[in-house]
């Protein structure tokens, strides 16, 4: 961070005031940079994320003459799995315009002077996935410069490239306190370094200075125009009265980025029309969606070798191939990329089932998202529409899974995710309720979303007006007259309604509320009636929690049944797989079970 962030000064990206007290609650230089930093598209830190990142960026440029992008790592950053995730799918894809710059510098954090094991053969391990390799002495600038040289104007292979930039940690220090991993130095200690810092930077400038009074007037003006590209330069005029003066201060080169516009442009009249007659698949809805909606050009999808459950690439593909991508199995490769298609301006969807997203990297993301949120409220370097959509599209949720193991059954991660913040929890129960949230996200500017879909076909408890809200509840059946009241979302949903008609025959008026989102005025005003809420929920009690915090401290709490499934002591758990109907009997979800529970809270 400390390199980059002078540099970013030394350029005139802003104040070098601002390199003073970083780290402090002061300075907009944490320990590691993000958006709140001008230049900075994404928030960084955990390592093995940027790759993946850099690799989406690099994907969406293929589009482009000329658009290469630039990733550094390090061989201890290596280790990490998604790294791996990235480099197969970089080679296999030939994204040719991204360039790879490792670090090889033999230590890591735990031992600035070893890796935890050899890492012999790198090149190899780089060649195998179809990369192209140079490796070279890092501190040989020329060295290193004729090989970005190569990677920019020799012609394209067809082949990412990878530099291996050999050297040891603590180069171009004097004190052998430098090799070290976020070392604090002592005041005095530093003291020292700065004086031989500056002592060999008066010595390199005067040097520069002799060699440009050696050369004829134009090839040094030539030559000191190149510095000052780069940043480099000394104080007045040299011989030839070639100015030397600091590029930065020529002033700031952050420009305030203009607004966008996140609406997708769409014709509603080509959106599939639903036969209430008829059952739906999310993914087929999905796939028809996304044929229209992909025909404005800035949608884009990536699934993880579960497309045939999302319907995303199969929908998108049909109108745009190039934003359409499957990355396989490597869920954290997906979300990164997913994560610099909405940098760039992309309405974006990632999707996996509910269990096997990647907690670290969407939570980096919720940083990420925060700081922008932050800059543009500020009327900083970010403009409106300069955050990030990005749906979390979430397969096989609550019970749907059915039959494939406990690590399948996604009935914890609404409670999961709902602790990340900025995300929205949205859990569907109806094919035109998927439509209507579908237009909803293409209005922009919507953000992190994580969208639960049934995985099994479905009837339609809505028409075709149906309009999504976030964080609004839908009565579907019942009033004022109602004796209970079951509020469930997803499939749960339909069993509700089945279960409302089972009371009906015997007298017992019960209302159905869906909530796709939590709905804190619906619940505060479902409480103060009185009368018996009934939480019906396929999962370890999502809506139960947001009610209990939504209404802690109200006067009135009202009478709240919850059935979910937690066990017999109130605890989260993970469920055995089974069939659908077998798991509604043993959690008491079925119609039957929810009506007769409703039965005996009314003494009926």
């Amino acid at each position: 961070m400390a390199t980059l962030a002078s540099i970013y000064a030394d350029l005139g990206y802003f104040d070098k005031n601002l390199l003073k007290n970083s780290r402090s609650q002061e300075s907009l230089l944490n320990g590691h940079p993000g958006p709140l930093l001008p230049g900075i598209h994404i928030a960084t830190g955990p390592e093995g994320h940027g790759l993946g990142v850099a690799q989406g960026f690099a994907l969406a440029g293929k589009e482009e003459p000329r658009f290469d992008v630039f990733c550094l790592t390090g061989d201890g950053e290596i280790q990490a799995g998604m790294i791996w995730e990235a480099v197969m799918y970089a080679g296999a894809k030939k994204v040719d315009n991204l360039c790879l710059l490792v670090d090889v510098n033999g230590g890591q954090l735990d031992n600035p002077r070893a890796t935890a094991f050899p890492m012999n053969n790198m090149e190899g391990w780089f060649e195998s996935f179809g990369w192209k390799v140079v490796s070279v002495d890092s501190t040989d600038y020329p060295a290193l410069l004729q090989a970005l040289g190569d990677f920019k104007q020799s012609p394209r292979s067809g082949k990412p490239t990878a530099i291996l930039c050999r050297a040891r940690k603590g180069f171009g220090g004097y004190s052998s306190f430098c090799v070290s991993h976020k070392g604090e130095i002592p005041p005095e200690l530093a003291a020292q370094e700065i004086q031989f810092q500056e002592r060999r930077k008066k010595l390199r400038t005067e040097r520069y200075q002799e060699i440009l009074a050696s050369l004829p007037s134009e090839e040094a003006a030539s030559l000191a125009g190149r510095g000052r590209a780069m940043g480099i330069g000394g104080e007045g005029t040299d011989t030839h009265g070639v100015s030397l003066k600091d590029v930065s201060e020529a002033g700031p080169k952050v420009r305030k980025a203009p607004p966008r516009d996140k609406r997708i442009p769409y014709d509603p009249d080509r959106l599939p029309v639903l036969d209430p007659s008829r059952s739906y698949m999310a993914s087929w809805v999905i796939s028809e969606c996304m044929k229209e909606f992909g025909r404005s050009g800035k949608i884009a999808t990536v699934d993880a070798d579960l497309a045939s459950t999302s319907g995303l690439e199969a929908g998108l593909a049909w109108a745009d191939s190039t934003k359409a991508f499957n990355v396989g199995v490597a869920e954290s490769n997906m979300i990164n990329i997913g994560e610099a298609l909405a940098a760039l301006g992309y309405n974006t969807w990632v999707s996996t089932f509910c269990p096997f997203f990647d907690w670290r990297v969407m939570r980096r993301i919720a940083i990420g998202y925060q700081e922008r949120q932050e800059v543009i409220e500020s009327s900083g370097w970010l403009s409106s529409g300069h955050n990030l959509d990005l749906v979390f599209l979430a397969a096989a949720p609550n019970f749907e899974t059915k039959t494939n193991g406990s690590t399948h059954m996604g009935n914890d991660d609404a409670l999961l995710f709902g602790e990340l913040a900025h995300l929205k929890i949205v859990d569907i129960s109806c094919p035109n309720q998927l439509i209507g949230f579908m237009r909803w996200v293409m209005e922009g500017n919507k953000g992190l979303v994580y969208a639960r879909i049934m995985r099994s076909a479905s009837a339609l408890l809505y028409g075709s007006d149906f309009v999504f809200g976030y964080g609004r509840g839908y009565r579907l059946k019942g009033g004022q007259d109602d004796e209970a009241v079951i509020v469930s979302a997803g499939r749960g949903v339909h069993e509700a309604l089945s279960a409302a008609a089972l009371l009906e025959k015997e007298g017992i008026r019960a209302g159905v509320v869906d909530m796709p989102s939590f709905d804190p005025e619906m619940m505060t005003t479902l409480v103060k009636d009185g009368r018996p809420i009934i939480l019906a929920e396929h999962n370890n009690g999502f809506l139960y929690k947001m009610a209990r915090e939504s209404l802690f401290g109200k006067d009135r709490a009202g009478r709240i049944i919850a059935l979910n499934t937690l066990d017999s002591k109130g605890e989260r758990q993970f469920i055995h797989s089974a069939t659908y109907d077998q798991l509604l009997e043993r959690f008491i979800l079925s119609p039957k079970g929810i009506a007769q529970r409703i039965q005996r809270e009314l003494g009926r």
